[in-house]
């Protein structure tokens, strides 16, 4: 038996096609022009996205040369969505927290945000190096540069027990929920733990969604990402309270 090679003239590849059920010969055609399409839409989809993220950087570090710090940090936690694509605005967030805001809690936070959504990414190495230089700056503000007393050492830990534990209910809702979300007793809707250190909003009477992504993002349209950001389940949207207060992504 010789072996299998590819067609090498046109005759070769209209033979067995015209031997092929009428079917297959009618519709390949279509079949392969329709997959092509599909190819190029995804790659042009992914080439958009990345687009937009650099853009959106560019956008941060230009609002951070002329100090508008809250500027920028707004458009760094636009483009975020927890995914190793825009794990690097984490990292951003994290510098600008550590070395323009001085804060060291939230540069923790957003350090091992980076490390939790891309840890083989190619910052990983400095998050990971900042963590112990955190918790002795955070150790040294909470105490005012003061030996902390054994009261004050304990609720220290007890925060940071804390934090870690938020951390850790973030990984864990990278799981999508069963249908429709988990409910409380009485079916109230269970609300998603805020991250530590993120923007909020207190509802007041009257608002809705919509009006709070209006105020934040100009965009009434946006009210989908502050729903998706706080519940399991659409059905919040029309179940929220006066004083219950949202994370604003």
């Amino acid at each position: 038996m010789q072996p299998w090679r590819p067609p090498v003239s046109r005759a070769e590849i209209e033979i067995p096609m015209q031997k092929a059920p009428s079917f297959f010969r009618t519709r390949f055609p279509a079949l392969v022009a329709l997959l092509a399409l599909a190819c190029a839409g995804l790659t042009g989809c992914d080439r958009m996205g990345d687009a937009r993220f650099q853009k959106a950087l560019s956008e941060a570090d230009k609002r951070l040369s002329t100090d508008d710090l809250e500027g920028a940090i707004r458009v760094y936690e636009s483009v975020l969505d927890g995914t190793p694509k825009t794990a690097e605005a984490h990292y951003r967030l994290g510098h600008v927290y550590a070395d323009r805001l001085k804060e060291p809690l939230g540069a923790l936070y957003h350090f091992n945000r980076y490390v939790a959504v891309a840890p083989d990414g190619a910052f990983a190495k400095g998050a990971r190096s900042y963590r112990k230089e955190g918790e002795l700056l955070l150790v040294a503000q909470l105490g005012n540069g003061a030996p902390l007393t054994q009261e004050e050492a304990a609720k220290l830990k007890n925060e940071n027990l804390k934090l870690r534990k938020t951390l850790e209910e973030m990984r864990l809702l990278k799981t999508p929920p069963p249908a429709g979300g988990p409910v409380a007793k009485g079916g109230e809707i269970l609300q998603k733990p805020i991250p530590p250190g993120a923007r909020t909003h207190k509802i007041a009477s009257g608002e809705t969604l919509a009006t709070i992504a209006l105020k934040y993002y100009k965009n009434k349209g946006r009210s989908r990402e502050i729903l998706e950001a706080n519940f399991y389940s659409s059905d919040a949207a029309t179940k929220l309270k006066v004083g219950q207060e949202l994370y604003i992504p």
